[in-house]
């Protein structure tokens, strides 16, 4: 699936998709660079990594601000000298409310990290793929990205962006040897989600009930498609927003 000695990124990897992800990509034979705001979790998470038989490196990056984000992919090529795949993962939800209710901070917030701050890690990763003449990148958007949500105008808006920012990243560098996807999951039982649901039993069985599977997913099952994503395995395939929710979108 991945050539010897590759090296995967992962923003937001301390926890929830981003955590999946980066084992993922461990299991799957791949040095892995951790990226997250959260210093503690990110150290935990490197050293699950090492524990199954990969090299890792925790990188303290806030994707918000530029500077982390070139430094971020500047010691990565330091430390491993290449970067093979990357996973944008990192985002939020932001708070909800009706659009004419919301406030400008929080439409801010929500698109200088789950937008502009993944626009930037993409423009650091395609220089050092271009480098290297391959590569493959997924973004984490959300069904949230291919239908409205009521409520949530702001992460609709930000995700909608990430998809149509992979369409045209996928084409212009198409010819580079660089396959740029997204992967759009449904609810996925993750810290996100319990913060939406209050771990209720009531709310949660309302989320499950918006899938045809009758159920959330995993974060096990969005990393294994961004793991497959990124490999040999889907060569052919660029420029493609990958619904993983459980059939949600087909009704």
């Amino acid at each position: 699936m991945f050539a010897k000695d590759a090296v995967a990124l992962v923003t937001g990897a301390a926890t929830g998709i981003g955590l999946a992800t980066a084992q993922a990509f461990a299991r799957a034979g791949c040095d892995v660079v951790i990226a997250d705001i959260d210093a503690q979790r990110g150290e935990q998470a490197a050293t699950r990594i090492r524990e199954l038989g990969r090299k890792s490196l925790f990188i303290q990056t806030d994707i918000a601000q530029p500077a982390d984000v070139l430094r971020l992919h500047r010691q990565t090529v330091a430390a491993f000298g290449r970067l093979d795949a990357a996973c944008n993962n990192a985002g939020i939800e932001g708070q909800p409310g009706l659009t004419a209710e919301a406030s400008l901070e929080n439409f801010d917030h929500i698109i200088s990290v789950n937008l502009r701050g993944l626009f930037v890690c993409l423009q650091e990763q395609l220089k050092i793929m271009q480098s290297q003449a391959s590569g493959a990148i997924v973004n984490i958007a959300s069904v949230a990205g291919l239908v409205g949500f009521s409520g949530l105008s702001a992460y609709c808006a930000s995700k909608g962006g990430v998809i149509q920012l992979t369409k045209t990243v996928a084409l212009e560098y198409a010819t580079s040897g660089i396959r740029v996807n997204a992967v759009c999951p449904g609810a996925i039982q993750t810290e996100m989600i319990d913060r939406i649901t209050h771990k209720d039993p009531a709310i949660q069985a309302q989320f499950s009930a918006l899938h045809p599977l009758n159920r959330m997913g995993t974060a096990v099952e969005v990393a294994d498609t961004v793991v497959w994503l990124c490999s040999s395995q889907a060569s052919f395939i660029t420029g493609h927003a990958l619904a993983v929710d459980g059939g949600m979108l087909a009704r």
